[in-house]
């Protein structure tokens, strides 16, 4: 799978500049040139630059890691400039940073332990396509977001892509409707502990929403994504796991239980 019409980015190099020294009969002496950096090195630099907060030394070093074809390098940049942490906010150029590691990386192993961060720049890809990115070339292309998160979800079994795309086919965007799919990419993530997989699954059951009702077992879910659910942008699951709870019987709560610690065991074992 290939990005395309993706522009380049102009990044900064790093270089050494050798200056013939004079040896003590005044004649220049051959240079002794340091082996150049590498992006393994530049990248592992910048990260600790970035700790010590030595920002502008962190990005110079992440850049010429990221200009070498450095995934990590190119990962933590798209993620900088899409949050604005550390240097202003851009999702152009985050777009860019993630759209060259789709571009390089997806064919590699997903067993690799960078294809976490492939999965998820192809995750990150999916949600610039599903809205556009206002004022630039980037155009809201619901199905193209739906390519991507398939593929991150198929290919390297993202979690996040697996509950993304579970909810552009129980909305049909980006293509027809389908229930059943839904719920299946959702089961999947919610199994390796997507806890916003786990809520939507939980809601779908309690509520017989485009499925059978199973008010225990959705209970089930949604308490394990409660559980699991941090900071306020996760108050959604908070407030349906407290609906759920009182509108649920009290046998529908003691056989939620009886699910939660079997679930539970299994993971365990």
């Amino acid at each position: 799978m290939r990005i395309s019409n993706v522009s380049r980015i102009g990044l900064l190099t790093l270089g050494l500049s050798i200056v013939p020294a004079l040896g003590f009969d005044g004649t220049a002496t051959p240079p002794t040139a340091k082996p150049p950096i590498t992006p393994r090195d530049a990248f592992v630099s910048g990260a600790q630059s970035l700790k010590a907060g030595e920002n502008a030394k962190a990005i110079s070093s992440l850049q010429y890691a990221a200009e070498k074809g450095h995934a990590l390098a190119q990962w933590k940049l798209g993620r900088m400039y899409a949050a604005g942490e550390g240097v202003p906010q851009n999702d152009l150029r985050a777009f860019q940073y993630f759209s060259r590691i789709a571009d390089t990386h997806a064919e590699d192993s997903p067993y690799l332990p960078q294809a976490r961060f492939v999965a998820n720049a192809f995750v990150q890809l999916g949600h610039y396509y599903l809205d556009g990115i206002p004022n630039t070339v980037v155009k809201s292309d619901p199905d193209r977001a739906r390519e991507m998160y398939s593929y991150a979800a198929s290919y390297f079994r993202d979690a996040d892509a697996q509950y993304n795309l579970a909810r552009l086919y129980l909305d049909g965007t980006g293509g027809p409707k389908d229930t059943r799919q839904a719920i299946r990419w959702l089961m999947l993530a919610s199994n390796k502990g997507q806890y916003s997989a786990q809520a939507l699954l939980g809601h779908l059951f309690f509520k017989g929403d485009k499925v059978p009702r199973q008010a225990a077992r959705g209970l089930m879910w949604l308490t394990l994504a409660r559980d699991n659910a941090t900071g306020e942008a996760d108050k959604w699951i908070v407030d349906m796991h407290e609906a759920a709870s009182k509108q649920a019987t009290d046998d529908e709560r003691q056989l939620a239980v009886v699910y939660l610690e079997r679930y539970l065991k299994g993971q365990r074992e």
